[in-house]
């Protein structure tokens, strides 16, 4: 939506007040713009027609609505929908936020047919439906994200299962691992974040519209109608509870921070491994940015602003839990500050998971600088010591006389995985000839045979379980 046009006429436009009856003194300019939430609540202009249409169609039920008032006030609704699609509509700051400006335009569309819409419900239980379903809907969107950005990564692992390269632990060298490995252990981590996201929308399946402002309504409305029509499994229970609740868009705001940090911990790989140091990636220059002052440069922008961007996902929940947390029952205003958080969460998701899919989708591997760096620092030195444990040596003392041989290669210079069997029987009668293939680095995944280890096998289950979970995702 054009911002320009979204306020256009907010400052300048007077209008009656909706809840003004009982007030003699106009509101004054800071009151008008500390209350204002229509420049950031607009996009929940969805929502709250879809919601508000339902709850025409109940209040026909009931007999507040005749059929004809029904049809002309849901007529009108979807036209005022069209219109901001098509950024057509002038929202006004004078009416707050997004319910009344709707309510208001339909009042000044249909005349006093609109007046009838707000009866038996009140702003309190209609942003808390707005909200959730608005999660609904964002929710279906991001997981859709994460489901290609899974699957990205399980064909990367796929074309790329034989490529070796150095596994970490303190940023040090540690032991071999596949690529593929690797890129899967970032993949069940994504997993995870859809679980995190599917109990964050599963907490919005409760139906909160029809409870009034916070004691229920004395209209006989019926709330079953509003669950089935918008699509809710059930009701929400205690009207009190149902709206001062935000715990939905808590759970919503902590799948956020916690798949940033998923995100920026990937970016931070790149980061690392796109440097000349490391050489392991090349990131495409699509995706990265020059200097301004050093013309060689190729910076991994993109990378470094999802990393940065974890630290407002972070902001976002704390914001909130800081919100909720010595408010008395039931709906205070310090409740409108729920949104700006959220819908930034939302914005800042989306935006990392796209940037980094396009980061993989055209990132070129350096197999060669992979293959190369596998072969330093002592990367098969457990696998040395493990050999010694299947000769009947204790780990300690096999542990120990590694160390040892460890330390005697760095003192002499010795390249540690040519190192001859005679040397290795000054330190331990044990060795024998077929130690040479236990040194070699390309070899040790294979060894690796526990359930969920690295090696190619394992690896391979790895996938066909991660696709099997792929098969059960829904997007609604």
């Amino acid at each position: 939506m054009n911002k320009n046009n979204q306020k256009r006429g907010m400052d300048n436009q007077k209008s009656t007040k909706l809840w003004g009856g009982r007030f003699q003194n106009p509101t004054s300019d800071i009151t008008e713009r500390i209350s204002s939430s229509i420049h950031f609540d607009y996009r929940l202009y969805k929502q709250d027609i879809h919601g508000t249409i339902a709850h025409v169609k109940m209040l026909n039920r009931i007999d507040i609505l005749s059929e004809e008032e029904m049809r002309n006030i849901e007529k009108e609704l979807l036209s005022i929908k069209k219109d901001i699609d098509e950024n057509k509509f002038e929202f006004s700051a004078s009416f707050e936020d997004i319910h009344m400006n709707i309510e208001a335009e339909l009042i000044n569309r249909i005349g006093d047919i609109g007046r009838k819409v707000h009866t038996g419900r009140s702003r309190n239980d209609q942003i808390a439906l707005d909200l959730m379903l608005y999660i609904k809907d964002e929710g279906g969107e991001i997981k859709l994200l994460l489901k290609n950005l899974i699957d990205k990564l399980v064909n990367l692992a796929k074309e790329h299962i034989d490529i070796i390269l150095p596994g970490y632990t303190h940023l040090q060298v540690a032991q071999p691992v596949r690529f593929s490995h690797y890129l899967l252990a970032h993949t069940w981590a994504f997993i995870r974040d859809i679980e995190r996201l599917n109990t964050a929308v599963k907490a919005c399946e409760s139906m909160p519209l029809g409870v009034g402002a916070l004691a229920g309504v004395n209209y006989r409305n019926d709330r079953e109608f509003l669950r089935q029509e918008l699509g809710f499994n059930k009701i929400t229970s205690n009207s009190m509870d149902t709206v001062s609740n935000r715990d939905f868009v808590l759970d919503f705001l902590y799948f956020s921070a916690i798949l940033g940090m998923h995100l920026s911990r990937f970016c931070e790989e790149l980061v690392l491994w796109s440097s000349s140091e490391f050489a392991f990636i090349r990131l495409s220059d699509s995706v990265t940015t020059g200097s301004s002052i050093m013309p060689q440069k190729r910076n991994p922008d993109i990378a470094e602003l999802i990393r940065g961007k974890c630290g407002r996902l972070y902001g976002n929940l704390l914001s909130l839990l800081t919100t909720m947390k010595g408010l008395p029952l039931t709906y205070n205003r310090d409740m409108q500050e729920d949104k700006e958080p959220l819908f930034d969460s939302v914005d800042t998701v989306k935006l990392s998971l796209e940037g980094l899919f396009e980061m993989i989708s055209t990132m070129k591997i350096n197999t060669e600088r992979m293959n190369t760096s596998i072969c330093s620092n002592f990367s098969t030195a457990t696998d040395l010591a493990d050999y010694l444990v299947m000769k009947g040596v204790p780990f300690r003392e096999s542990h120990g006389i590694v160390g040892k041989i460890v330390q005697h290669c760095e003192e002499n210079r010795i390249n540690f995985f040519n190192i001859s069997v005679e040397e290795l029987q000054k330190f331990s009668s044990v060795f024998k000839d077929d130690i040479v293939n236990i040194l070699n680095p390309e070899l040790s995944t294979e060894r690796k045979i526990s359930s969920g280890g690295t090696s190619k096998k394992e690896v391979i289950k790895q996938i066909e379980g991660i696709n099997r979970k792929l098969m059960e995702i829904t997007i609604v």
